[in-house]
């Protein structure tokens, strides 16, 4: 028996020895009738990440980190490089980048701080070893404005995606701890002022440029979450004016086939916003892959369930006469848990 299982390792061994040596996939959008994304966050470099096998399963054509893709926390710079070290080691996460094309943006906690925005120190070093890691072109924009946050196109004619990377650090202003406030729970209150910003005005004015390409589909990425009812962590809703901002700016701006995909919360959920003049904007929540929490909090926009087990998240398109987008939560075996069919029509105004 013992022998038995010695020789099962070793065939798995050279299993996934023989996918990190494939070379990257390049997504094949234009070439298919479907186009998967899968994507999650939080994720700490110590801990086991076999979830990215699970991954690898669903063959998606590209893979989205959100952020906390390593727990750095420091200021030390050569402890943070140290950590994506461990990262960039492990041979699930070797199997990951060598199958599949991945994209990247960060939270918290791989930006350096706890919770930490346009204050942290050392946000420049920070963003060289963040670009480095995640193998930013030597002549990319994005090494050359302030912060991380960039954008792709996949595809052409009439089965465009645009996939926007938010960058909700570099510019985002100090969060106000809430200190017992009665009407307000756990560890912040939302802003009462319209002075303070999650994404600058830099960022704010690139986004508008953004949303004026045509796509079929846009995915937006923020690290943390946009969607959800307020529940005291970090989030869009401790800056409500930004917001309403972004939700105003799709409206219009006319960008049609708007979705979000957040992190940061340590379980997962899909929530759905609905506003006068707007399609439903839908968010969905993956966190995180290998990280939990003790609780989940209420959400009146959630639809569906919640789960705090380990997943990571996955959006089909099919493409067709009725385009159909399959929103999915999968967990750490693969299993579908949580799971949503918009119609492209329906994000439509």
């Amino acid at each position: 028996m013992r022998n038995y299982l010695s020789l099962c390792v070793l065939v798995l061994s050279i299993q996934y020895n023989i996918i990190s040596a494939q070379k990257p996939l390049k997504p094949r959008l234009k070439d298919k009738n479907s186009f998967k994304i899968a994507f999650g966050s939080c994720s700490h470099q110590d801990k086991n990440q076999n979830i990215l096998y699970k991954v690898i399963e669903q063959k998606p054509d590209l893979f989205i980190y959100l952020g906390d893709n390593i727990y750095g926390d420091t200021r030390n710079m050569g402890l943070l490089k140290a950590k994506y070290n461990t990262l960039g080691n492990k041979p699930e996460f070797k199997a990951l980048r060598n199958t599949t094309r991945i994209l990247a943006t960060w939270d918290d906690h791989d930006y350096g701080e706890n919770d930490a925005g346009r204050h942290y120190p050392f946000k420049e070093i920070s963003k060289k070893i963040f670009l480095d890691f995640w193998e930013e072109p030597k002549k990319s924009k994005r090494r050359k404005h302030e912060g991380i946050y960039t954008s792709y196109m996949f595809g052409k004619g009439n089965k465009k995606v645009q996939i926007i990377l938010l960058d909700t650090r570099t510019f985002r202003d100090n969060l106000i701890p809430n200190q017992g406030n009665k009407g307000y729970k756990n560890h912040y209150i939302p802003h009462t002022s319209n002075d303070s910003s999650i994404l600058g005005k830099d960022q704010w004015h690139w986004l508008k440029t953004q949303l004026k390409k045509p796509a079929q589909i846009r995915i937006i990425a923020s690290s943390i979450q946009f969607g959800h009812e307020y529940n005291g962590y970090e989030s869009w809703t401790n800056f409500p004016h930004e917001r309403e901002r972004m939700l105003n700016l799709i409206k219009d701006s006319k960008a049609e086939g708007v979705l979000f995909i957040s992190g940061d919360v340590h379980w997962a959920e899909i929530s759905k916003v609905i506003l006068d003049g707007l399609y439903p904007i839908f968010d969905v929540t993956s966190s995180g892959l290998n990280q939990k929490w003790y609780k989940t909090e209420n959400n009146k926009n959630r639809i569906g369930g919640k789960l705090r087990a380990n997943n990571f998240g996955l959006i089909e398109v099919n493409w067709n006469e009725e385009t159909t987008i399959s929103l999915k939560v999968l967990n750490k075996k693969g299993k579908i848990r949580l799971s949503h069919n918009v119609l492209l029509k329906k994000l439509r105004f």
